[in-house]
């Protein structure tokens, strides 16, 4: 069909919402139509190019800051080669140093969650306090050179936002604030920190970690992998925006693609909108098409009832996806009762590996107890399920990762609809080659 067919979807008036999730179009950038190198997905040598260039210069997500509410409770969290220990101090400040021993490099921890009095290797207790000073050296008269310079662990840059905790490897990064721009304004209305965690996972994937970004910044393949998506959202009026280095879509949500007839009755997935919202589907005698405008009327009359503080978000938000890309390696489906949140990270050595954690979270509403925290579960692909959709685009990723490898695959061939993954590789661009810069087709 021709998927420049359009429906009728209401969206916000910006000028209804002023103070809250800027809902405008942004201008699309002009970035032209070349192939986007597969070589990118499956060359060692472009991984290295990343890794010095990209991972070591950025801002990365470490974890949430709820996790670690008090002193000498630490992250212990992996990027690539690298382990880095995120821990609370006696301020209520955060720091971040590298997750090993200056004598012998072992490990001070496993990557997990946990409190310390202090760090003391195993190997031969060499001990560190909570801001990576050395505080005890086993028979240091027996080292005619002394302690490590310092005597002390470097330090990383590391800050909090949103609910969340952040640290760089880069010691001159630029302030965190500075970074995110502009995704705190488009964040803060849903208040993050008042959802608990529901599902923390990672998968072992074999697939590039690009592929992982790509498959969750375009709609384009919700025809081709998640079909029974299109009796639930809106995969074609799409409405794409593309900032400094992050970028979001925004998605229809209760609402039926125009790739597929309007049914007569209520699919089963707006069925359950409506449940979760309060709603009784049988009591509803409106279209199928209106029911997405009824879903938003009713939250808005009864969430502040049900305990739910919508008054920050503007109408559409109460329905739809306002999905989020920030640069490199976050994904998040934002929702007014849940984020569903991505970190797509690098294996350390194999670019036809990563790791792909799952983060889920939902409000709480006032006056319910806060839920236990889940306990992180790490598994293999295929070992078990991750749920249906992320079960489709997790089969489908190794496949698309082969094909790559292929002399006959020359690179990416993007339409209009995966303009994001464009403006991804356009940043990327920037961090290794320099604003504007662009490196060879074959790398």
């Amino acid at each position: 069909m021709d998927v420049k067919r359009k429906v009728e979807i209401s969206r916000v008036n910006p000028q209804d919402w002023p103070h809250g999730t800027p809902v405008h179009k942004e201008e699309d950038p002009q970035l032209g139509h070349d192939i986007i190198p597969a070589a990118r997905y499956t060359s060692e040598a472009f991984m290295r190019l990343e890794w010095e260039r990209v991972w070591t210069k950025v801002w990365l997500l470490g974890g949430r800051s709820d996790d670690i509410p008090n002193p000498g409770d630490y992250i212990c969290t992996d990027i690539g080669k690298e382990s880095v220990l995120i821990v609370r101090q006696a301020d209520g400040s955060v720091r971040a140093f590298p997750n090993l021993c200056l004598h012998r490099g072992n490990r001070l921890r496993p990557e997990g969650l946990g409190n310390a009095e202090h760090f003391r290797c195993m190997y031969h207790h060499w001990t560190y306090d909570h801001q990576g000073c050395i505080i005890r050296i086993p028979d240091l008269d027996t080292f005619p050179q002394g302690g490590p310079p310092g005597m002390r662990l470097p330090a990383y840059p590391c800050d909090e936002w949103g609910g969340f905790v952040w640290y760089s490897l880069n010691p001159d990064v630029e302030p965190l604030a500075q970074y995110l721009s502009p995704i705190q304004q488009h964040l803060g209305p849903y208040h993050a920190e008042r959802m608990a965690w529901v599902r923390d996972v990672t998968v072992e994937w074999d697939c590039n970690w690009k592929a992982s970004v790509d498959a969750f910044s375009e709609t384009y393949h919700v025809q081709g992998i998640h079909p029974q998506l299109q009796w639930y959202l809106d995969d074609v009026n799409v409405q794409i925006d593309c900032y400094e280095r992050h970028s979001r879509y925004l998605v229809p949500f209760a609402a039926i693609s125009p790739r597929v007839a309007m049914p007569s009755a209520i699919p089963p997935a707006i069925h359950e909108i409506m449940v979760k919202a309060g709603m009784d589907p049988a009591e509803y005698e409106g279209s199928v098409g209106d029911i997405r405008r009824a879903v938003q009327l009713f939250k808005r009359q009864h969430g502040a009832a049900q305990g739910r503080d919508y008054s920050e978000l503007n109408d559409d938000q109460l329905t739809d996806d306002y999905h989020y890309t920030i640069f490199p390696n976050v994904s998040l489906n934002v929702h007014a009762d849940d984020i569903m949140m991505f970190r797509q990270r690098p294996h350390a050595t194999d670019p036809n590996k990563m790791l792909y954690d799952v983060w889920v979270f939902e409000l709480v509403p006032e006056g319910t107890p806060w839920p236990a925290r889940p306990k992180h579960r790490r598994f293999r692909h295929g070992d078990r399920s991750i749920g249906q959709v992320l079960d489709q685009d997790a089969y489908n990723l190794p496949t698309v990762q082969l094909g790559m490898q292929s002399d006959a695959f020359k690179g990416l061939w993007l339409s209009d609809q995966e303009l994001r993954i464009r403006h991804f590789h356009k940043v990327l661009d920037d961090y290794i080659y320099g604003p504007g810069g662009k490196g060879p087709d074959d790398i």
